[in-house]
């Protein structure tokens, strides 16, 4: 949205808002919901008590207010604006992590992507492993198709329950996923109550000895330390529609923002990350416009070097602030 847009008002929007059991808060800091630290507030944040709190207020909330799935903010600029509307924020009632026979996981949409591969070890359950590596829960996981290392959530993925903008229930099969390269063709405002993930029988030792080895690379390769959002750019072109590897195609981000001079760019707060140029940190202080002003700075920088536009794979939401232009 542009800055033309209409300034947030917390306490109108929650007069016509629905009653719920859970917590209703106007004008809600995000900066400390999200993994950079950056961000304006949520009109109302909605922390429902279960499904059926938010299915209820779902299907009473007024249709002309929008309303924006947060998850766990690791991969997400909240613009200093804001967010209008209900953003919603699923909590430990939905992270619950279930066995489902031998290979099988039952998973909340809030159960972290890391405590998941854990469980899965734990039970003997192979396939998994690459999560431990993944920031974020397992609602963001299904929304983008989250993957490090050569495998995907879509190799796992067997059914999923969500809710409608209308708060109606919908069960979710590998073929209604449509799931692509870092993403899946559901409406953005479809929320992820659960999902059943399955791999293999395994040894516990040997796939724990695969979460340590993939860690120990993560470490030693990625800002790990730092407030990132993960990758901030797609890998442009040469994945498959289900979002594996295409061999015929190695182009890399890191690759092309590293070789068109970008490694360590700075701007305010925000800096492109000396260890892997393909993360934006925030060094202290950024603001929201920082990071994504400096992440449109490398995609001008690699279109001008290669002919070739990189696009985010970081999700970019809400409101800039008066005055700023926009930058996509």
């Amino acid at each position: 949205m542009s800055a033309s847009a209409d300034p947030l008002d917390g306490a109108a929007l929650l007069r016509r808002a629905p009653a719920a059991r859970g917590a209703l808060t106007p004008m809600r800091p995000l900066a400390d919901l999200t993994w950079l630290r950056v961000g304006g507030p949520a009109e109302v944040l909605f922390q429902p008590a279960d499904a059926e709190d938010l299915s209820a207020f779902l299907a009473a909330l007024p249709e002309d207010v929008p309303v924006a799935p947060l998850g766990v903010g690791s991969n997400l600029i909240v613009r200093d604006g804001g967010l209008p509307g209900v953003s919603i924020r699923l909590g430990r009632g939905f992270a619950g992590i279930e066995a489902v026979g031998p290979t099988a996981m039952r998973c909340g949409a809030a159960a972290l992507d890391a405590r998941v591969a854990l469980a899965a070890a734990e039970r003997g359950i192979a396939g998994f492993e690459f999560l431990r590596g993944v920031p974020g829960a397992i609602g963001g996981a299904l929304r983008m198709n989250a993957g490090c290392y050569g495998r995907y959530v879509a190799d796992l993925f067997r059914s999923a329950v969500a809710l409608d903008r209308r708060g109606r229930r919908v069960e979710l099969r590998p073929a209604d996923m449509a799931f692509a390269y870092r993403d899946c063709g559901l409406p953005d405002d479809l929320i992820f109550l659960e999902a059943t993930l399955e791999g293999e029988v395994g040894a516990p030792e040997a796939i724990r000895a695969r979460m340590d080895a993939l860690m120990a690379q993560r470490a030693a390769t990625q800002p790990v330390k730092e407030r990132s959002a993960g990758s901030t750019f797609r890998n442009p072109a040469g994945f498959s529609s289900t979002g594996g590897p295409d061999d015929s195609h190695e182009l890399k981000a890191w690759r092309l923002i590293d070789e068109a001079g970008c490694r360590g760019m700075r701007l305010g707060g925000a800096q492109v990350s000396p260890m892997h140029p393909n993360f934006l940190v925030n060094t202290g202080g950024a603001t929201a416009a920082d990071i994504e002003n400096l992440g449109e700075a490398v995609r001008r920088r690699v279109l001008e070097t290669f002919n070739l536009q990189l696009e985010w794979e970081v999700k970019r939401i809400g409101l800039r602030r008066p005055g700023e232009a926009a930058t996509d």
